[in-house]
C-alpha cells in the first residue's frame, strides 16, 4: 500500500472511530449549526443574490431528478428567473460503468424548463457534499454562490461550502421546515464528518485542472 493511502486509511479509520463518539458528535453538530446558520435564509426574497448558484446531488431515477434533487432544482430554476442568479452550477454523481448520472438528469431538468444551456456548468465529481464545495472552489473558482438545499441538509452544505473559502448563503427548499441540531441520524453523522474532516484538512476525491467559470466563451457572456 503506498504511503499516502495508507495514511488516507488511518485517517479515515480515527474519523470513524471518533464521530462515532456522542459527545463529539454533539460539539461537531452545534458547531456547524452554530457557524453556517446566519448564512441560510427561508425565501427567495430574503436571500441576496449572487452570480452562481450551486445545486448539490441527489437521487435520480430512470434519469429524472425527483423528491429532494427536484425541489432544489427547481428552487435554482426560480432564482434565475428571478434575476437572482445568473449561472447553476449542478455537481453530483456520475458512474460512467452503470450508467447512473445525476449530472445529466439535473442539466437536461433545467434546460427542458427554459434554462440557458450556456447557464449551466457541470461538475460530475460531486460524490459528496464536500467534493461539491472544494470544487467548487478549487476547479471552478467559485467565490460567492448560494446553495440550494432542504431541510436538515442547508447548514452542512453552507458550513463545507464558506469552509471551502466560498462565500456562500443557503437557500431553504422546503421554506417552513427548519433545520435542527442532530435532527435525523444521517444528518448528525454527517454533520459530524464534516465538522472533522475539514479540521483535518481532507480534499475531494477528484480534482484536476482548473475551469474558472466565466474564462470561457459559454459562459463568460453569462456573468457580464
Amino acid at each position: 500500500m503506498k504511503g499516502r493511502n495508507r495514511w488516507q486509511w488511518i485517517i479515515c479509520g480515527f474519523l470513524g472511530v471518533l464521530v462515532a463518539t456522542p459527545a463529539v458528535e454533539v460539539i461537531t453538530n452545534v458547531m456547524v449549526f452554530w457557524q453556517a446558520t446566519p448564512f441560510i435564509y427561508q425565501t427567495f426574497d430574503a436571500v441576496p443574490a449572487r452570480a452562481i448558484t450551486i445545486v448539490p446531488g441527489n437521487t435520480v431515477t430512470n434519469g429524472v431528478p425527483e423528491g429532494p434533487l427536484a425541489q432544489r432544482l427547481n428552487a435554482a430554476l426560480t432564482l434565475y428567473r428571478m434575476g437572482k442568479t445568473q449561472i447553476i452550477l449542478v455537481s453530483g454523481n456520475r458512474q460512467e460503468k452503470n450508467g447512473y448520472d445525476e449530472v445529466t438528469a439535473m442539466h437536461r431538468w433545467l434546460v427542458q424548463r427554459g434554462v440557458s444551456d450556456a447557464a449551466i456548468v457541470d461538475d460530475p465529481a460531486g460524490f459528496r457534499t464536500l467534493d461539491t464545495m472544494e470544487r467548487a472552489a478549487r476547479i471552478f473558482k467559485v467565490k460567492s454562490a448560494i446553495v440550494c438545499s432542504q431541510g436538515v441538509h442547508p447548514p452542512r452544505s453552507v458550513f463545507l461550502a464558506r469552509h471551502a473559502g466560498i462565500d456562500a448563503v443557503g437557500l431553504v427548499t422546503n421554506p417552513g421546515q427548519v433545520s435542527h441540531v442532530l435532527s435525523t441520524p444521517h444528518e448528525t453523522l454527517g454533520s459530524a464528518v464534516a465538522f472533522v474532516e475539514t479540521s483535518v484538512g481532507r480534499g475531494p476525491e477528484v480534482l484536476g485542472p482548473a475551469q474558472p467559470i466565466g474564462s470561457d466563451t459559454r459562459t463568460t457572456a453569462s456573468l457580464r
